[in-house]
């Protein structure tokens, strides 16, 4: 059986469905299943779904006729085998170790929902949009009081950033409402709430969101008729928060509560001028030399710049930069204090950009330095505990990567000849 379910409802995506199923199969995590119901399909998204699936059995396709996005995610629900449940919309796609991350968090933190750090698209420009920083879980009533402050964020109550627990859509019967046409995403999600206790927080954009043009004031929605809609949520919304807060910070909170009504939606922006856009494509560190050869450069190339992606996602979580990473990393790999020069050797930095990063993270206090016959050595200090663990963690992710495909026989004698063309490089360098 899977370990994830990923749903994705499809209609009339042919542009853009494969580039979205392929993200999720070709994820690091590969304990999963895809459900993709086409919701009746004009175009030709149904025979590409159908060639796709012919593929990987991973990949279920269920064909209905046209009844809205709710219900081609309640089909879906119906069908999951999966201990968590994943949801993508068909015209976006995910990192490659989205999957992976969201898991993860959710185990680590034991929790009952994990939210994400997401991309916003637009164009050719992209920005990362999350709402919680600091600690990696909350309770339930803590998430609760973030969410008040920003309820119409597209952090809380989209589905595509999170990953829920199948047991807690099947003891409590949830599902999505196929008559509301509006935030039924939150509507959703507040339902499922009341059911948490802890709440994961992955600090990590692991969804390309990609926005599209339209809403509904646009569509023809009147400004009444949508405030009706939205009135309507508020029902639910304000319910949530009675019961969960007692009836003292309820109280207290209803000012909050009812600014709802007023709160427009927020996905973020990713405007060329502002500060964090980037170009797409530039957001995450990719190979753009090809090489097709099966020779040592290509190899070493390839897993540098694996190595350089592990260890970008880290800096981008922490909010520092790529070579601050890497030196940390170097001095992780080390187990014991070391030079200014010997960090510059193994991360191919200049020794005075070096000594800006050394003093850059002493005064985060996360290493700390000692002079010894007028020489500074450098070593990891207590406040990079955490950030230590993540390297490790990338670390062995990039292991598992290089390693996927083979036997635990082939594994050990792919780790003895590590091990010996390493003995022999030492010899020579």
């Amino acid at each position: 059986m899977p370990k994830v379910s990923v749903i994705v409802p499809v209609y009339n995506a042919e542009k853009c469905i494969e580039r979205c199923i392929r993200s999720i199969l070709d994820q690091e995590y590969k304990d999963l299943e895809v459900i993709a119901v086409d919701d009746g399909s004009k175009d030709r998204s149904s025979q590409i779904l159908d060639q796709l699936a012919s593929e990987d059995s991973r990949l279920c396709v269920v064909h209905k006729e046209n009844g809205g996005v709710s219900a081609a995610r309640n089909t879906a629900l119906q069908l999951v085998k999966g201990e968590y449940v994943q949801f993508l919309d068909a015209d976006d796609w995910i990192t490659s170790d989205a999957t992976k991350m969201l898991v993860r968090s959710l185990e680590e933190n034991q929790a009952d929902l994990c939210v994400a750090y997401f991309y916003r698209v637009v164009g050719e420009n992209v920005a990362i949009q999350g709402s919680i920083d600091g600690a990696n879980s909350l309770s339930l009533q803590d998430y609760a009081q973030f969410m008040m402050m920003s309820p119409a964020d597209f952090y809380y109550g989209v589905l595509w950033n999170k990953l829920y627990k199948t047991s807690i859509f099947k003891q409590y019967g949830l599902k999505m409402q196929e008559d509301v046409k509006f935030a039924e995403d939150f509507i959703f999600n507040l339902e499922y709430l009341l059911h948490v206790n802890t709440i994961a927080l992955l600090k990590r954009p692991v969804y390309y969101y990609v926005k599209t043009e339209g809403s509904l004031v646009n569509q023809g929605m009147s400004l009444q008729k949508l405030y009706q809609m939205k009135t309507n949520v508020f029902t639910y919304y304000n319910n949530f928060y009675k019961n969960i807060l007692d009836e003292k910070q309820y109280r207290k909170d209803r000012l909050h509560i009812t600014s709802f009504l007023i709160d427009g939606a927020k996905d973020g922006s990713a405007i060329g001028v502002l500060p964090g856009v980037k170009k797409l494509g530039t957001e995450r560190i990719r190979a753009k030399y090809k090489s097709g050869k099966d020779t040592m450069l290509a190899f070493a190339y390839y897993v540098n710049k694996a190595f350089e992606q592990k260890l970008n996602v880290v800096a981008t979580q922490y909010d520092m930069s790529l070579n601050e990473i890497k030196v940390l990393s170097a001095l992780i790999d080390a187990d014991s204090s070391i030079s200014v020069d010997d960090i510059a050797d193994f991360t191919g930095i200049s020794s005075i950009n070096v000594s800006i990063i050394i003093t850059k993270l002493s005064l985060k206090n996360m290493v700390a330095m000692d002079i010894k016959d007028s020489k500074t050595f450098i070593a990891l200090d207590k406040n990079a505990e955490e950030i230590h663990k993540d390297i490790r963690e990338a670390l062995n992710d990039l292991e598992d990567i290089v390693f996927d495909g083979l036997t635990e026989e082939k594994n050990e004698v792919f780790n003895k000849m590590v091990n010996k063309m390493l003995e022999n490089m030492r010899k020579i360098v």
